[in-house]
């Protein structure tokens, strides 16, 4: 009767079982996880509920790539930050989430190939199978650093393949892709006639300076000729506020594959007119609002990142190199699995972490914590895990 879309085990895992069973006996848990900044102890202005008191909100105009005012302010973020981006290439959508099935349907037919990165989120499988597309994976190495398996990459392409999907910077990695990477792929995709998707939702919040990456895709994909590519990001990140569902995209290059792309795009946006007005007559007053929020969380990414690498010191655990985004990925002895790691930490400790395979880490053993995580939590958590670990 169903969809064959719906193949996924809908089954609890056993993690998620532990951790029902802990909460339902009362136990307190660590929880190193956090990804909400709305639950994170954050101060958040009173400015963003008075956004809303707007007597424009009354009136329902749809425009199918988002109100004018509201694609000026998204070209307003970006020229605070140094880059140009015309109005006109600007389409909103209630979230990145929705940009991807936008774009999937933009660009694909049933049964084409999308190729993503690996590690990185697991929401890609889900979106693309909501499309009857595939996914392939081409691969990040580490090595003292991570950094794009170009030949694996090529290696990936078949004639199916419609995108290449980056994100800069990668969730959990945390690794920003380089100029050198940036440039290969975009000659790459034009020879090979694929498009490229960058999702830049963490571009706010770098952990280091490195001239060499590339901090947002959007400038120089903009001025590029070789290949069609688009740039997404949120308020979901921006500012803090993923209720608020407001997302967007950049669409970059060649003139005419630009138009081609844009006019297609606006037919689907006009198929769905998702995104609320209320969110769009607000954009710029979050956006200026979130400013605040943004570098709270930049702070607490910095201080937390500093704790742990103290705390981990001498420690059986390793971080691994990070760049930018809110996570840190630890190397912790392979003498368990991570399933294993993380149902001990839970059981022994109440501390949640979350295990490499939930990002597609292709060898053991990984465990994924959360720089969003409110400081006293963080530190007494990661302290435990450290007993934990050295008992082990």
């Amino acid at each position: 009767m169903f969809s064959s879309r719906f193949h996924w085990d809908l089954r609890p895992n056993r993690l998620t079982q532990a951790l029902t069973a802990k909460r339902a006996a009362g136990a307190r848990i660590l929880d190193l996880t956090e990804s909400n900044p709305t639950h994170a102890g954050l101060h958040y202005p009173g400015e963003i509920v008075r956004a809303f008191a707007d007597a424009r909100m009354l009136a329902y105009e749809p425009a199918p790539a988002g109100t004018p005012a509201a694609r000026d302010a998204v070209s307003a973020y970006y020229a605070a930050r140094g880059h140009a981006v015309p109005v006109e290439r600007i389409l909103l959508t209630a979230s990145t989430s929705e940009a991807y099935a936008y774009l999937f349907k933009l660009l694909t037919n049933p049964g084409d190939e999308v190729l993503v990165p690996r590690p990185s989120y697991p929401l890609f499988q889900f979106l693309a199978d909501m499309e009857s597309v595939r996914v392939r994976q081409y691969p990040l190495e580490y090595h003292g650093e991570w950094s794009i398996d170009l030949q694996g990459l090529a290696r990936a392409l078949t004639r199916r393949t419609r995108a290449i999907v980056l994100v800069n910077p990668n969730n959990p990695t945390g690794s920003y892709v380089k100029r050198g990477e940036l440039s290969a792929l975009t000659a790459l995709c034009a020879r090979r006639g694929v498009a490229l998707i960058s999702d830049e939702v963490f571009a706010d919040y770098a952990l280091t300076e490195d001239p060499d990456r590339v901090p947002t895709l959007v400038t120089p994909l903009a001025g590029v000729e070789e290949c069609l590519a688009f740039s997404m990001s949120g308020l979901s990140k921006v500012a803090g506020l993923p209720q608020m569902k407001l997302g967007w995209m950049v669409v970059n290059g060649p003139a005419a594959l630009r138009a081609g792309a844009w006019e297609k795009l606006e037919w689907i946006a006009d198929t769905y007119l998702s995104v609320s007005t209320p969110v769009q007559c607000a954009a710029a007053r979050l956006l200026a609002a979130g400013d605040s929020v943004q570098r709270q969380i930049r702070e607490r990414a910095s201080a937390n990142l500093a704790f742990a690498r103290g705390a981990l010191a001498g420690s059986p655990a390793n971080i691994l190199a990070v760049e930018g985004g809110w996570y840190i990925t630890l190397q912790v002895p392979r003498m368990r699995s991570e399933e294993e790691w993380t149902l001990t930490l839970l059981e022994h400790a109440d501390v949640l972490v979350q295990p490499g395979f939930f990002y597609d880490f292709e060898s053991e053993a990984y465990l994924v914590v959360s720089l969003l995580t409110a400081p006293e939590i963080f530190r007494e958590g990661l302290a435990r895990l450290v007993a934990q670990l050295k008992v082990a």
